[in-house]
């Protein structure tokens, strides 16, 4: 958000009032940096008290076991279900973008330091993505969801963003390197446990909701990262005649039957919707986001 206010107005008002946003993101790299080696650094836990217990994280609320891989660890996914296994591939690709903007917003204010330290994060970061997050022993290969470090790894999309879908939206990539088009074939197919088709709809939805609902928020997406004018404009089309009679964009809906919805309007979806209307009427909002940077870190 910050980037973005930049990129928009110019201004850096909202950064340099006071010394509070540098050392947020002090904080932050600083979190991030003991959460690459969770099992031997980390003092974080979540234990849910009470009968509603289903999302305690496993080992006492430490959480399956992982080894370093230079991505950051984390418990939950950005829907709050847990995470199976410890590294959230497209929430680290997303990571080590922001790091990227993060590094540029530094520099425009005078803070060398943490710029440098930003752009390394961002590329160690980058780099575990890149050599752990993808599927191992899979042909073709493609970006897994989640992986441990250790071998273990999930083959999956779920709608809630950051995931695989968006990654060129994220500042991962460009709609047609290598990798991503084989990832967006994957979780556009069967091939994913949570891509549903229906005689209304097909889309991404998620374990979070009930099975065969789709969520405008991937349908938005696949319009987002389309790489051809069809594939941009029939999303949206669809998003118009999926609203249920509601004029809103819904959380997800089923499959079948638009009306069956959960959440009758879901404002994450309606905001996104919009950027997307503004996108197709040639306004893009893209180079309000962070970009991973392609040149090479200053040494540490």
């Amino acid at each position: 958000m910050a980037y973005g206010i930049w990129r928009t107005t110019g201004s850096l008002g909202h950064l340099t009032a006071d010394d509070r946003f540098v050392r947020a993101a002090r904080r932050i790299i600083a979190l991030w940096r003991v959460e690459q080696d969770h099992e031997n650094r980390s003092p974080y836990e979540f234990r849910r008290l009470g009968d509603d217990a289903f999302d305690s994280l496993p080992r006492g609320g430490r959480g399956a076991p992982v080894a370093p891989t230079g991505m950051t660890w984390a418990g939950f996914r950005p829907s709050d279900d847990r995470c199976h296994h410890g590294y959230l591939v497209p929430s680290n690709a997303m990571a080590a973008a922001a790091l990227s903007g993060l590094a540029e917003l530094a520099t425009a204010i005078g803070g060398p330091g943490l710029a440098a330290d930003a752009t390394a994060l961002s590329a160690e970061i980058a780099t575990g993505v890149r050599t752990h997050g993808v599927t191992a022993g899979a042909d073709p290969t493609v970006s897994a969801y989640e992986v441990d470090g250790l071998g273990g790894q999930l083959l999956k999309d779920d709608a809630n963003i950051p995931s695989l879908l968006p990654l060129p939206y994220l500042g991962w990539c460009d709609p047609g390197e290598q990798l991503y088009p084989r990832t967006r074939e994957f979780v556009l197919s069967d091939a994913n446990p949570f891509y549903y088709a229906g005689s209304s709809a097909s889309g991404i939805g998620s374990p979070h909701t009930p099975p065969d609902h789709i969520w405008p928020l991937s349908l938005t997406m696949q319009a987002l990262t389309g790489d051809d004018e069809a594939e941009r404009t029939r999303p949206a089309e669809l998003l118009l005649r999926t609203d249920g009679g509601t004029g809103s964009m819904h959380e997800s809906f089923h499959v079948d039957d638009p009306a069956t919805s959960t959440r009758p309007w879901f404002g994450w979806g309606d905001a996104l919707f919009a950027e997307l209307l503004l996108d197709l009427t040639g306004r893009s909002t893209a180079a309000l986001h962070p970009r991973l940077s392609t040149t090479e870190p200053p040494s540490r």
